[in-house]
């Protein structure tokens, strides 16, 4: 059994801040001109343990873009509404090998949109969202999900809301062409909407952090006590999470992190280590594919540091 005490979680976490934090390379999203102007040296770890307790350094408690990190969230709603046989079936858990918003990958794979993990497939899950056609209802089942994974309530970010809608053009032709091959549920333009919106939501790494230990923990929210899905989920969006979390640089990921995790083009990361922690990382500027560089550095360096990884031979305990 592989057991970590505390003190040395805690650390690692401040020695990871203290390495990363100087690193240099990449660029914010400037496609997105709300996202072009955040200071690019932000940079913030935390890590939620199944007792509450929440570890961090630097800053957390900025409010940034959760971007394709929600993604994440919407699953695990559609997953409690509809379950996972239903979701397979309406939208698939494959990764396509391809970028995060491409349409290739529609036409390539007609039948579903693959995985509600890339945009074809978030803007399909958004789409399935209950109550059918009531955006309003939808939205309030989309915002309170958020605030029970994540412990409390995240903020929508209007001027990014409006950036958003402004850019997303490539979005617009995923929504449309996914209602050409009737793998969209309920009105298009509403849908790509609630998935707008749902990326323009502000969060903190320490919220983040709360929200992939809730994932980490059997769905039972580690903060507020709440048992958010059932526990016979928690595989299922983990596992999804591990294929597709960085979209064609999933697999160098997993295989050098250990850790499935999901990016977002707003900074954020997310991790979900089973039965140990949920753990989140935040800095601007991204690489090629849209992965923040300090995120990703910071989150391998604490796993490699203490040996953890889901394709270990052991279980992980945390020691207090």
């Amino acid at each position: 059994m592989n057991k970590i005490k505390i003190d040395d979680l805690r650390n690692v976490v401040k020695e990871a801040y203290e390495k990363v934090k100087g690193i240099q390379g990449g660029k914010n999203a400037d496609y997105i001109p709300f996202l072009a102007k955040i200071d690019p040296n932000l940079f913030g770890i935390a890590v939620c343990l199944p007792t509450g307790e929440v570890i961090e350094a630097g800053d957390t408690n900025y409010v940034f873009g959760i971007e394709s990190v929600s993604k994440v969230f919407t699953a695990v709603l559609v997953l409690k509404q509809y379950g996972a046989e239903e979701i397979l079936n309406k939208i698939g858990a494959d990764a396509t090998g391809l970028p995060f918003n491409s349409i290739m990958a529609i036409l390539l794979e007609k039948d579903h949109p693959s995985t509600p993990l890339v945009n074809a497939g978030a803007i399909t899950a958004d789409s399935m969202v209950k109550p059918i056609g009531d955006s309003e209802g939808k939205w309030s089942a989309i915002i309170d999900n958020m605030a029970a994974l994540s412990g409390s309530e995240l903020v929508l970010l209007d001027e990014l809301y409006k950036s958003e809608t402004a850019t997303n053009f490539n979005n617009r032709s995923i929504a449309w062409l996914l209602k050409n091959y009737n793998r969209i549920y309920d009105d298009p333009d509403m849908s790509l909407d609630l998935y707008t919106r749902q990326c323009s939501m502000g969060v903190t790494a320490k919220q983040l952090a709360i929200a992939g230990c809730t994932m980490a923990n059997d769905g039972l929210n580690p903060v507020t006590q709440e048992q958010v899905f059932d526990p016979e989920l928690a595989p299922k969006i983990t596992s999804l999470v591990a294929t597709v979390g960085f979209y064609e640089h999933t697999g160098d990921w997993l295989y050098t992190s250990g850790i499935p995790a999901k990016s977002g083009v707003g900074g954020g990361v997310i991790g979900i280590m089973p039965g140990a922690f949920g753990i989140a990382a935040f800095a601007p500027p991204l690489d090629e594919a849209g992965n923040s560089v300090k995120a990703q550095a910071a989150i391998k360096y604490i796993t490699q540091k203490l040996k953890l990884n889901i394709f270990r031979n052991n279980t992980i305990e945390i020691e207090m």
